[in-house]
């Protein structure tokens, strides 16, 4: 049995998520489309069920305490929780969701063109999807799982490897015609482009093609999306994935430097928490995950 005592209604909930948010009762207010008035007395009526004060009061402000901070965000975990149940229940009552966390390009370039595959074959299933670039805490998120690069050392997470990472040197046509690039020293002084999170990738690139890196220097940017298209403009030479390598090339906006798909250190990697192993859509998510990050794979 749960104690009543300790599930205050939404109601209270979201009043004290608004302000401590916002560090207004005013703001929070606006947000939730009650008066001043209403918003503290929720706020009282919170802090009595609990037993417990949760802000500090100076003339008309609340002010809150450590203990209002903690839970403040364990509350806007639950009502996220909720809101994602509430939603899959409203768009999807007849199969189950899977919350995804993924990378931006990888989403847009690689993921989403192949999605249809599995939506048909699990019509059921819906798939939600939130982009992000680094590594979080599956405790602390709402996400059934999340694809990734980088090495197999998510901590405290289960893991299937995708595919190991190849890149391709791009610049664009106008690029090419005004440079001499056919072997590595022409790359010398040639401005280079640079990804925040892949620090070591030109390295990796020129070992690769049987050289060491010496001196690129360049633009660094923190998404491909944004390389991409410093190259198309002619800011210097882009280290691609091949996946992003290969749709550029064909389209003509790019053309390729020297060997093409090199390998280099990292993979994608789809990973998920051990309480998230018998999720039924899960479970078919990584089954067609499997066959169509295959090469050749027709998915």
């Amino acid at each position: 049995m749960r104690q009543r005592r300790f599930l205050p209604s939404v109601k209270l909930l979201m009043a004290l998520d608004a302000v401590v948010r916002h560090r207004s009762i005013t703001a929070a207010a606006e947000e939730l489309s009650l008066t001043q008035s209403t918003v503290s007395r929720l706020i009282l009526t919170l802090e009595e069920q609990l037993g417990k004060d949760l802000f500090t009061r100076e003339r008309r402000r609340l002010i809150p305490n450590a203990a209002a901070i903690s839970y403040q965000r364990d509350v806007a975990r639950a009502l996220d929780m909720i809101q994602r149940a509430s939603m899959s229940v409203v768009t999807n009552p007849d199969g189950g969701t899977l919350s995804l966390a993924i990378l931006p390009t990888f989403a847009t370039r690689w993921l989403g063109p192949r999605l249809s595959g599995f939506l048909n074959a699990h019509p059921g299933v819906a798939v939600n999807m939130s982009t992000r670039i680094g590594r979080f805490d599956f405790g602390g998120e709402v996400f059934d799982a999340a694809i990734y690069y980088g090495q197999q050392n998510w901590p405290e997470a289960r893991s299937m490897k995708l595919f190991d990472e190849t890149v391709t040197a791009c610049v664009s046509p106008g690029f090419a015609a005004s440079h001499r690039l056919q072997n590595l020293e022409d790359l010398t002084g040639v401005p280079t482009l640079h990804l925040e999170s892949r620090p070591s990738v030109w390295a990796d690139w020129f070992e690769g093609q049987g050289g060491s890196a010496a001196g690129t220097n360049g633009m660094m940017m923190d998404q491909f999306s944004m390389m991409i298209q410093a190259a198309i403009s002619g800011l210097g030479i882009a280290l691609l994935p091949d996946y992003l390598a290969r749709i550029e090339i064909s389209e003509g906006r790019l053309v390729p430097v020297l060997r093409q798909a090199v390998p280099v250190r990292g993979a994608y990697w789809l990973v998920w928490p051990a309480q998230k192993d018998d999720h039924a859509p899960l479970v078919s998510f990584r089954n067609w995950l499997s066959v169509a990050a295959q090469p050749e794979s027709p998915s």
